[in-house]
């Protein structure tokens, strides 16, 4: 597995009796699907343990090894991507990949144009307003249709209160800068909104 690679789908179920397969991307722009001819596959949370904790999930997924899909074709269909692989040859060998999680190295995304940022870049990020205040880390990531949301948390000074989260509109009324080396979003917005 890249040590860059990226969670950007799962393989839903196998489409037609040639192989083909069908992909839940996670994202509403699946171009790193697309760009990408090699895909590693690992098997759904579920095959890591049921009712384990996150940690025991991600060693349970550390130890298996990642299957290498050489990827033919991938294109979009009606609300998902379809896609067809030479090492995938008929609808037995499609089904037997239902429900893998599709992982693609982050070095293979297509370059994002000026303003335009992979939400994957974004998690992470600390968040201050212009004032330099911090108003907390982009955990998170939500599209409402017409625009994206930053989702941010920011743990309370007192330890007995819970942490605060906020919620940014990612739209250029609000968002002065992200500086993605510095790791950092400058917004106009304050501590009361």
């Amino acid at each position: 597995m890249p040590a860059d690679a990226i969670e950007v789908g799962r393989i839903a179920d196998a489409w037609g009796i040639k192989g083909w397969f069908k992909v839940l991307p996670h994202s509403a722009s699946p171009e790193a699907l697309f760009s990408s001819k090699r895909w590693f596959l690992l098997p759904s949370d579920r095959h890591a343990g049921g009712n384990t904790s996150p940690t025991q999930k991600a060693a349970a997924t550390k130890a298996v090894k990642p299957v290498v899909l050489k990827i033919k074709e991938a294109k979009d269909h009606a609300d998902t991507v379809v896609a067809c692989s030479l090492d995938v040859v008929d609808r037995n060998q499609a089904e037997a990949l239902k429900g893998a999680r599709i992982f693609v190295p982050r070095s293979s995304f297509p370059t994002a144009g000026t303003d335009e940022y992979y939400w994957v870049d974004l998690l992470g990020l600390d968040v201050f307003n212009r004032e330099g205040v911090a108003l907390g880390q982009v955990k998170d990531l939500m599209s409402t249709g017409p625009q994206t949301v930053l989702v941010l948390t920011q743990l309370s000074e007192e330890t007995d209160k819970p942490a605060i989260e906020r919620m940014i509109p990612f739209v250029a009324a609000f968002v002065d800068n992200v500086d993605l080396p510095a790791r950092k979003i400058t917004v106009d917005w304050q501590l009361d909104y």
